[in-house]
């Protein structure tokens, strides 16, 4: 499906045995793969070759893989799929609230962590949507809103691209939790209202307050 056109992968692990086992599968897959072994020649490689997905350890050698999600976001929205053994709640919400888009937790089904890469780059598909003054390109990643681009999160962006698609039509907090985030959350998570409030501020910064409808008890929408 991905051979015509060899999307690159970056992989950031420093053990050499996953790292060989993740390059051949993806190979054999259809992407392009590129290895970094440690956080800095990873920030590195994302900064000079500009792949579509990142699959990123978290025990890493130089820095915790967390501080990397970190500093890719600060000029980067391009996907991260983390890979760590810490299956516990509470390391979930911090790799989620620090810009992940997703997480595998080790040891995993080379099938599950296909999958879970064609859900990342599907979402970045190339058609482009408006809704009044309000403009998103999937393929970019740009929204501008006036003509003023309004810079987003990963996350903040996926939403706005889902809610866009249907305007008008309220999508709960599970709704959006399970699309975003594949049903990932804990019960009882805040996550999904912590990215709306940002989001509206955001679109507020713009004069655009009102695209963005709160339904008390039920959930978001654009307005049409």
């Amino acid at each position: 499906m991905y051979g015509v056109t060899r999307q690159r992968i970056l992989v950031i692990e420093d053990d050499l045995d996953i790292a060989n086992v993740l390059r051949l599968d993806l190979s054999d897959a259809g992407f392009d793969v590129d290895h970094a072994d440690t956080a800095m020649t990873g920030l590195i490689k994302a900064r000079e070759d500009q792949p579509e997905l990142i699959l990123l350890d978290l025990g890493l050698p130089d820095f915790d893989g967390g501080d990397v999600v970190q500093r890719l976001r600060k000029n980067s929205t391009v996907p991260v799929i983390v890979l760590t053994a810490r299956d516990t709640v509470e390391e979930r919400v911090r790799l989620l609230g620090l810009g992940a888009d997703d997480y595998v937790i080790k040891p995993f089904h080379p099938d599950e962590l296909l999958a879970r890469i064609k859900v990342q780059l599907r979402q970045r598909g190339s058609e482009s949507l408006t809704l009044g003054d309000l403009e998103l390109d999937p393929q970019k990643r740009l929204v501008r809103y006036k003509g003023e681009e309004l810079r987003l999160s990963p996350k903040e962006f996926d939403i706005l691209a889902l809610l866009i698609r249907q305007p008008g039509r309220v999508y709960s907090r599970q709704e959006i939790g399970q699309d975003i985030w594949q049903g990932r959350l804990p019960d009882g998570s805040n996550v999904v209202d912590v990215h709306m409030a940002n989001l509206r501020a955001k679109l507020r910064d713009l004069d655009g307050y009102g695209l963005l409808r709160t339904v008390r008890g039920v959930g978001y929408a654009l307005r049409s």
